[in-house]
């Protein structure tokens, strides 16, 4: 079953090294609604090494979605514009986030 379209919410997100198979990939950082384990597919641009290292924050606007019943992933639009975060920006944002929580 498909997600609703319009549900986007930022998100702060990292760039980590894949120990298996050793490429960069996008994570959900720890302390949101979403496991860092859970996918995330968005621009190219966020996983290449001559532009940003491992261990990048980025804040993007994603949403959870499935592709016909398959496995959850958040999606975030590649033409959206990059926002880095400085550690002291995702340590705000996360701190932000955990108090509007329910």
């Amino acid at each position: 079953m498909a997600r609703d379209s319009w549900a986007y919410r930022d998100v702060a997100v990292e760039s980590v090294i894949d120990p298996r198979s050793g490429q960069l990939q996008i994570r959900p950082m720890a302390g949101q609604a979403f496991a860092p384990s859970l996918p995330v597919h968005c621009s190219r641009r966020l996983t290449d090494l001559a532009r940003y290292r491992a261990g990048t924050r980025f804040l993007l606007s994603a949403k959870l979605t499935d592709r016909l019943g398959g496995p959850q992933f958040l999606y975030a639009y590649h033409g959206d514009p990059v926002i880095v975060l400085s550690t002291a920006e995702a340590k705000l944002f996360l701190a932000a986030f955990r108090r509007g929580r329910i």
